[in-house]
């Protein structure tokens, strides 16, 4: 209705997923090459994350025109099946023919065996088979774990079957529940689509304009523009929306330029409310723990104060036990053990560890470099590498570093050691900070002196998995080590495999080194290749009782 009269061929702002309107903002484009990473890779899953009106489907339709020639592609948009419906779906997409024989439906053997078939005859033509499944936080756990048993079609060199996830938040909330850690552990690559900044809005409109065949300048006004991304915090479906709308009202009134006022009217009919804010997920339930925490920490101050009263100092001395010397300091258990059976010195107080905060920690308080990371991690060991390269540091004094950017939280809690994580909170860079404890459902970040306490759902939307820890190596190891199967450490590590073994740890029947590094892998979750590499020895240490520090329990 407004295109002639703004100078446009087509509307510039429709909502549906078209690929030539794709705006490729850097996080976009990191999005999209995970997905094309994917289709390359040896199969497992793939999982794209992002708000509501992020542009994850616009990128899947991006991807879908760039997958390759030797690549088969199965897309699922309605992910809400039973089993046997997915698998028949699937079937269905891929051009696979089921049959049954037998009263009643078909089964999920008949789907999975042609399904086979289908896949071995396309790994032999050289082909890859991708499965994409769209609003995947609906798939049912039930769903979710036949898709992983799907992962173990394979042959000796590759799985047969590449899944692409795409959906809202909610799964990877969903993945990081106990029952689908399998599922969570065949994750090869992730990444979170945040929202557009203030100047990547400004962009997007200015992209979705010129698309769309404008050759004049902008027709929003910088306050309107300003306005746009405070109103929708840079969601881009949102900003179609107002966007549309504005237009529409600046052309009903005869106007080229498109203020503030008819952005903010606009936004009144579109979302029914000038409230800044869009349909982004909040940390409600953080700020409510960190009040009843509070709410503690000043009930026990206040209950302390209270006993206090009416004590003479003389007494509080006579009851402490004090000398003419000052009391030693408390360590953190003591003290903590102290404040339960009762206070002994005001002075005591001011030894107990404070607790972690019950909040997402704030972009300011974060370390701001890679390298400061390590010299925290270093100190956890006690072992000061700032001088030079850390991990070069970190070598000379008998410590591997080891990075990985596909980490679980289930890999976290098996390695259980401090360990350096990367965190993206919205709209700001890269910060990092330490794991230094975690529980069944929640985690305890540091940065400097300051700690943060986060339920595993909360650390998800913040982390993606790049991970870095330090580990011991075994004695007579001087060097990198890649694969510890020969010389002095793989005698070392043959013996403390054996012992392992003898203590009806390791199964029995393994003989020989390699027999025992797979036997080994295998029990402790670890990817039975054979090789002897940092994650393998990372768990034999811990299980040998190498002196390494741990994560606190929670």
């Amino acid at each position: 209705m407004y295109a002639d009269f703004f100078g446009l061929k087509q509307s510039p702002f429709s909502i549906a997923p078209d690929p030539r309107y794709l705006f490729m903002s850097e996080r976009h484009r990191e999005a999209l090459a995970h997905l094309l990473y994917g289709v390359q890779g040896g199969g497992g899953f793939v999982l794209l994350t992002g708000e509501i009106g992020t542009g994850k489907t616009t990128i899947c339709r991006c991807f879908l025109e760039q997958t390759p020639e030797n690549c088969r592609v199965a897309y699922i948009f309605n992910p809400k099946l039973t089993v046997v419906e997915l698998l028949r779906t699937v079937c269905d997409e891929f051009g696979v023919v089921v049959s049954h024989q037998g009263p009643g439906e078909a089964t999920a053997k008949d789907h999975i065996d042609p399904l086979n078939t289908f896949l071995l005859a396309s790994h032999a033509a050289g082909q890859h088979a991708v499965l994409i499944i769209d609003e995947a936080q609906n798939l049912s756990a039930d769903v979710l774990e036949q898709l992983r048993l799907l992962t173990n079609l394979e042959t000796n060199t590759r799985k047969l079957l590449q899944i692409i996830l795409i959906g809202q938040p909610e799964l990877r909330h969903l993945l990081a529940r106990p029952e689908l850690e399998q599922l969570a552990q065949r994750v090869i690559a992730r990444f979170h689509l945040d929202a557009l900044d203030e100047a990547e809005t400004r962009q997007y409109i200015q992209h979705r304009m010129d698309v769309a065949g404008l050759h004049g300048p902008l027709p929003f006004t910088r306050d309107a523009l300003r306005r746009i991304h405070t109103l929708t915090a840079g969601v881009p479906r949102r900003i179609n929306l107002l966007c549309d709308r504005a237009l529409l009202g600046a052309y009903a009134s005869g106007q080229h330029r498109v203020e503030r006022a008819v952005v903010d009217k606009a936004a009144t009919e579109v979302f029914d409310t000038l409230k800044a804010s869009a349909p982004t997920r909040t940390h409600r339930p953080l700020a409510s723990l960190a009040l009843l925490a509070a709410g503690a920490v000043s009930g026990a101050l206040l209950l302390f104060a209270a006993m206090q009263v009416g004590k003479h100092p003389a007494n509080l001395a006579a009851e402490s036990g004090a000398s003419s010397s000052a009391p030693a300091p408390l360590q953190p258990a003591m003290a903590a053990a102290a404040l339960a059976d009762g206070p002994t010195a005001p002075a005591t107080l001011r030894e107990v560890e404070p607790p972690p905060l019950v909040e997402v920690p704030a972009f300011s308080d974060l370390l701001r470099s890679e390298t400061l990371a390590w010299h925290a991690l270093g100190r956890t060991w006690n072992q000061p590498i700032e001088q030079g390269e850390p991990c070069a540091t970190a070598l000379k004094n008998g410590l591997q570093c080891y990075r990985t950017g596909r980490m679980t939280l289930h890999g976290l809690r098996q390695l259980g050691r401090p360990g350096i994580l990367t965190l993206r909170l919205p709209g700001q860079p890269p910060a990092w900070a330490l794991l230094v404890a975690m529980g069944a459902d929640s985690a305890v970040l540091q940065a400097g002196e300051r700690r943060w306490q986060l339920p595993l759902t909360g650390l998800a939307d913040i982390w993606r998995g790049d991970y870095a820890t330090l580990w011991r190596l075994p004695p007579g190891q001087s060097s990198r080590l890649v694969d510890g199967r020969q010389g002095l450490a793989g005698e070392w590590l043959n013996a403390q495999l054996g012992t392992l073994q003898r203590d009806g740890k390791l199964a029995p029947g393994a003989a020989s080194l390699d027999a025992r590094v797979q036997a080994f892998q295998r029990a402790h979750g670890i990817d039975a290749d054979g090789l002897a590499g940092p994650v393998t020895y990372m768990q034999v240490n811990r299980a040998s009782g190498v002196d390494e520090p741990h994560l606190q329990p929670l």
